[in-house]
């Protein structure tokens, strides 16, 4: 399942090597006992036998400042996991899917202060408040809506009538509070802008983001649809103490918009980088300014005891006086995160192909080894 708890962190450091990638060459570096560090720790949980593998990258201004794969792609093959494999990143997904609302936003195919009924005549639920729920409220978790229960991942459904035979599927569903009222998180409300994008631009969802997302920004290897991933470059989800290979890997089409996204952390440097520079990487820029500004602004409250607000998809979260926009995920087999501090113009991103990591206290130390004085 997706995972919900949210605890994130800022870095207040400055990295400049290229360390560890696969197309660059190791560089000496001013700060490089801090990579050093990092490598000493993740290599210390996977040498405890329980994580099978963890891929890390970290950026610095429009640069790739480190990455590296430790442990296997998979325990029975025990081939040795790169920072190229792929991963399965869960709920990082749903900054992509908010992504592409907001493009066709920019394109005026989109209002997304409108009820999603304008758009999808045939979304219903068990409950008339559903015909005021706002595209809005579907990015920012407020549209009352329920959450997945069960995502049933062993049915790997693939075909392309399935995001509009799952919003349709929701016509017994009832909402648990109303519109633009409380915060709650909805892994359904995601799947259903998947079926939303398919239908105002006239593109199934995954090849949608293919073309306007993830190829500007030079990530070839990923995709939503598990399918066309290259099995070369897979992971292997794992389960369990010490780690067993899932026999079942989570995709089910149905699910995509907020969970399906398969690639590596080369790949999301790109999508961090990104989104330290206003929607821009490299000569690409896949989102305006202005439009990536409101994405990250606060627009509701989500853990007010640890002063955490959405913006649309992404969590914002002050600390030391900046701020730190990020996202984690969790599904069967895997966790991730994903964080980015535009003001210090870093990004950290870290994969794993097992369920029962701790993904956001390894998050936290690594954030305590490069805020590290020594």
């Amino acid at each position: 399942m997706t995972t919900r708890h949210f605890n994130f962190w800022m870095i207040t450091t400055f990295l400049i090597t290229t360390f560890g990638c696969k197309k660059t060459e190791q560089t000496p570096v001013a700060e490089r006992k801090n990579f050093h560090e990092i490598e000493t720790y993740i290599q210390s949980l996977i040498d405890t036998g329980s994580i099978p593998g963890i891929a890390i990258a970290i950026t610095n201004g429009k640069e790739l400042a480190y990455s590296k794969g430790f442990g296997v792609t998979n325990v029975q093959t025990k081939e040795k996991l790169e920072p190229w494999h792929t991963f399965h990143v869960a709920s990082i997904s749903k900054t992509f899917t908010a992504t592409a609302i907001m493009q066709l936003s920019e394109k005026g195919k989109i209002d997304i202060n409108k009820p999603l009924v304008t758009y999808l005549p045939y979304f219903k639920m068990n409950d008339e408040r559903y015909r005021v729920i706002t595209i809005k409220q579907m990015l920012n978790h407020t549209s009352g809506m329920p959450d997945v229960v069960d995502y049933e991942w062993e049915k790997a459904v693939s075909d392309e009538g399935a995001a509009e035979r799952y919003t349709r599927s929701l016509a017994d569903q009832k909402m648990i509070s109303n519109p633009g009222v409380e915060y709650h998180y909805s892994n359904i409300a995601y799947d259903v802008l998947g079926d939303l994008i398919a239908k105002v631009s006239g593109t199934p969802f995954e090849k949608y983001v293919k073309e306007n997302i993830l190829n500007p920004l030079e990530m070839y290897e990923g995709s939503f649809y598990y399918p066309e991933v290259k099995k070369n470059l897979r992971t292997t989800p794992h389960k369990g103490k010490p780690p067993v290979v899932s026999s079942i890997y989570p995709y089910n089409r149905i699910h995509a918009p907020s969970s399906t996204l398969n690639t590596n952390v080369l790949e999301l440097s790109h999508w961090a980088i990104a989104n330290i520079y206003e929607g821009k990487y490299k000569d690409k820029q896949i989102i305006l300014p202005a439009t990536y500004a409101a994405m990250v602004t606060p627009t509701f409250s989500a853990y007010p005891d640890l002063n955490i607000s959405m913006g649309l998809s992404w969590f914002i979260r002050p600390y030391k006086g900046f701020v730190n926009y990020t996202h984690d995920g969790g599904d069967l087999g895997y966790r991730s995160i994903l964080t980015v501090i535009p003001e210090k113009k870093l990004g950290v991103v870290i994969l794993s192909n097992t369920e029962e990591i701790q993904i956001q206290e390894v998050h936290d130390k690594i954030l305590d080894i490069l805020l590290s004085d020594k």
